[in-house]
């Protein structure tokens, strides 16, 4: 391991563990094959590591947002992908959080023993973008349950999950003294949506994330999909956004000592003009300028996690640590790929699937410019530019 060792050691050891029962080769052929690592999934679910943030009264490990982001850092950085599962993550943080106790009785142990997957989160929607409080998917009372009508677009892992965060407005804009305001949060149960005529429409994409687009025409859900007061659902997915951004924090980490760990072994071996390529300093400087800025965004994302923890504030933290372990791992992915020359393109050195997939997190969950906006904002005091 190319850090210094932490007080993770024997988590990392075990999910490490069960990393190498699937090799690259297994990854490769799931992203050649276009298809979904479910193998996986079932033994990181069997395993008790996607239920490391539920309590253990609900049958859960009752670990913190730290170990869940040490879990998903070790995945990437054994050289598999964590966006087939890390939704049911970061979605655990809204429900545990602001969930009635009859919804955490009803779903966590079924979560916990893998009868149930939460592994979708229902935001983005193609007019309003980033900017939520533009979302114009509805959910009206009526009869004693809810009218879902709208769209959402860029909401992963639908196929492969059993229930749904959805995030709808209850009250129009135009009736709200806040642009924040009058937005619900429900947990849906995608099996009973569909049946009342949910339509799912796949999203093919360059990094093979199973991805979609979802049409509501009078989806019908019961009163008690709604998670804590209505209205105030806006205020709710804030703590499920950091989660997520601190844990694809992790991620992107992870990616980043992948790459370093590939690229530094192969600059050792291979030898072009008699001498190894990694005895060059315009190969050894771009590796270990990379190194050096992920190890500060790991720095970065353990102070995040362990603000959210604390249950503090942490939305700036959380921001931080995505920005820069995101450029962390991009500049370390573009290190190894330019040293790996020709060979960085071939699927059997992985290089470009791995290149491909930490690429995505310039751009999702949230853009690097957005970031940047929120610090300037909200950290510096900037006035606000859009």
């Amino acid at each position: 391991m190319l850090n210094a060792p932490d007080e993770y050691q024997e988590l990392r050891r075990s999910v490490r563990e069960l990393c190498e029962e699937f090799p690259a080769e297994y990854f490769r052929r799931v992203d050649e094959q276009r298809s979904y690592p479910e193998e996986f999934v079932k033994a990181l679910t069997k395993a008790g590591w996607l239920a490391a943030l539920i309590p253990e009264e609900y049958g859960g490990s009752g670990l913190g947002l730290t170990e869940a982001s040490v879990i998903l850092e070790e995945i990437n950085r054994s050289g598999g992908n964590s966006g087939a599962c890390h939704g049911q993550m970061y979605n655990m943080a809204t429900l545990l959080r602001y969930g009635s106790e009859e919804q955490k009785r009803a779903y966590l142990p079924r979560i916990a023993s893998g009868e149930l997957r939460l592994q979708s989160m229902a935001i983005t929607e193609p007019t309003a973008g980033t900017d939520t409080a533009k979302i114009t998917t509805t959910a009206a009372k009526a009869d004693g349950r809810y009218i879902v009508n709208g769209q959402k677009v860029w909401t992963s892992r639908v196929q492969h999950s059993d229930l749904m965060i959805l995030l709808a407005r209850t009250t129009p804009l135009s009736e709200v003294a806040r642009k924040t305001e009058g937005m619900s949060l429900f947990i849906v149960d995608l099996r009973m949506a569909m049946a009342q005529g949910l339509k799912v429409r796949p999203i093919p994409n360059m990094v093979n994330h199973e991805t979609n687009e979802l049409f509501f025409d009078h989806v019908e859900i019961p009163l008690e999909s709604l998670i804590g007061e209505e209205g105030k659902g806006f205020k709710y997915i804030l703590d499920g956004l950091n989660a997520e951004r601190v844990l694809i924090a992790a991620e992107c980490i992870g990616d980043g000592y992948w790459f370093i760990n590939k690229v530094t072994k192969y600059a050792k071996e291979r030898v072009v003009f008699g001498r190894p390529i990694g005895q060059n300093q315009g190969v050894q400087f771009p590796i270990a300028k990379a190194f050096i800025k992920i190890e500060a965004a790991n720095l970065m994302r353990f102070k995040a996690c362990s603000l959210f923890d604390a249950q503090k504030r942490c939305g700036a933290e959380a921001n931080m640590a995505l920005l820069s372990a995101a450029e962390a791992s991009w500049e370390a992915a573009n290190a190894c790929l330019q040293f790996h020359g020709g060979f960085g393109f071939a699927a059997e050195y992985d290089v470009e699937r791995k290149f491909r997939e930490t690429r995505l997190y310039q751009v999702a969950p949230i853009s690097t410019n957005l970031i940047l906006s929120y610090v300037a904002e909200h950290v510096l005091g900037l006035p606000r530019s859009f």
